[in-house]
């Protein structure tokens, strides 16, 4: 694995900046462009991710009005292809891409200590919610993305309001949620709730008894509620308010009992040859105005300034669960494997 730097690019010089310093990567240093408004010499990275295509289409637009010359080459897949690409990547030769954008902290954490990863604190880094930045300076959320139950208005009339409501026998049949497998949202929240000590195995072998229909993806589940072939969903909060926006009859509840999230992070991996034109699609991903455009594609944003989506409540009104990072990665796998045989 080669090591990059970012060669030529100017220091951040802002003394807030708490990432700088703290890599655990010796050979890598923390810098950023000297400004994001500025054109960028002509560049081609390839970026990885799971973001649905039409909302990375309209990112990489946005983008390209303040760097015309910076070419953004996409792979989408759900995360769970991603990391099998990206492993089968790095054991046969080198990552092809220069920026990862899917998923859970929790992966990008395993890559940080795999030393995948760009040392880079992104421009305007101060703005973003502190919660989603990684410590060490490796990754940066780009949305806050909970997960929630969803509903069928016409067919459900009192939905649960809890993950424990949803062992209740009456919602046997009922439930549809996406494959660990392949979703990274959903393999996170397999984790988290394997390692609640008021869920944990047993809340999860007895969700399994109430045979919920396991989809592929998030999307599915989402569209499978939205139609009531299964009236409940497990499922990422903005597909329920796209549907809902659209004329669906689906609404969600963001469950009592604590709400998982995934941030979605972002990251340039250690040896790509662009990281000038990766770090300016980083600072563009968690600007005002790329986060604008996360708030317009239904997203809760990772900074204060650009407002909320429409309909969708104050990050202080939901019961988020913030659960340690370190315990996610060590039992995923486990967790995964757990669901698996228990929903398979």
């Amino acid at each position: 694995m080669r090591q990059r730097t970012l060669v030529g690019l100017a220091i951040v010089t802002a003394a807030g900046f708490a990432l700088v310093g703290c890599s655990p990567a010796a050979d890598t240093t923390t810098s950023a462009p000297e400004a994001s408004s500025m054109a960028a010499e002509a560049a081609t990275i390839t970026l990885y991710t799971s973001e649905p295509q039409e909302k990375i289409d309209q990112i990489i637009a946005a983008f390209n009005e303040e760097q015309p010359n910076i070419t953004v080459e996409v792979f989408r897949a759900g995360t769970g292809d991603l990391t099998a690409r990206i492993e089968a990547e790095r054991t046969g030769a080198e990552i092809q891409a220069d920026i990862l954008l899917a998923a859970d902290s929790a992966t990008f954490e395993q890559y940080k200590a795999d030393e995948l990863l760009l040392n880079y604190t992104p421009t305007d880094i101060e703005s973003v919610n502190p919660d989603v930045i990684d410590s060490d300076g490796f990754y940066v959320g780009t949305r806050i993305i909970p997960t929630v139950i969803a509903y069928n208005t016409t067919a459900v009339d009192a939905p649960p309001t809890s993950w424990q409501d949803l062992t209740d026998s009456e919602y046997s049949g009922k439930i549809t949620m996406p494959n660990p497998d392949v979703s990274g949202a959903a393999a996170y929240n397999a984790a988290v709730w394997y390692t609640d000590d008021a869920l944990g195995e047993s809340w999860l072998t007895d969700l399994a008894a109430n045979t919920p229909v396991i989809a592929e993806s998030n999307g599915p589940v989402a569209q499978a509620v939205a139609a009531g072939t299964q009236p409940i969903g497990v499922v990422v909060d903005y597909l329920v308010r796209d549907l809902r926006d659209a004329g669906s009859p689906i609404d969600l509840i963001y469950p009592s009992d604590g709400v998982p999230y995934v941030s979605q992070p972002v990251g340039i991996f250690a040896n790509t040859d662009e990281a000038e034109a990766s770090g300016l699609f980083v600072d563009f991903l968690i600007s005002e105005a790329g986060q604008t455009i996360a708030v317009e594609q239904s997203y809760l944003p990772i900074r204060n300034d650009v407002g909320t989506p429409e309909g969708a409540p104050a990050m202080d009104d939901i019961n988020i669960v913030t659960p340690d990072l370190d315990t996610i990665a060590q039992n995923k796998a486990t967790a995964v494997a757990l669901f698996s045989s228990l929903f398979g």
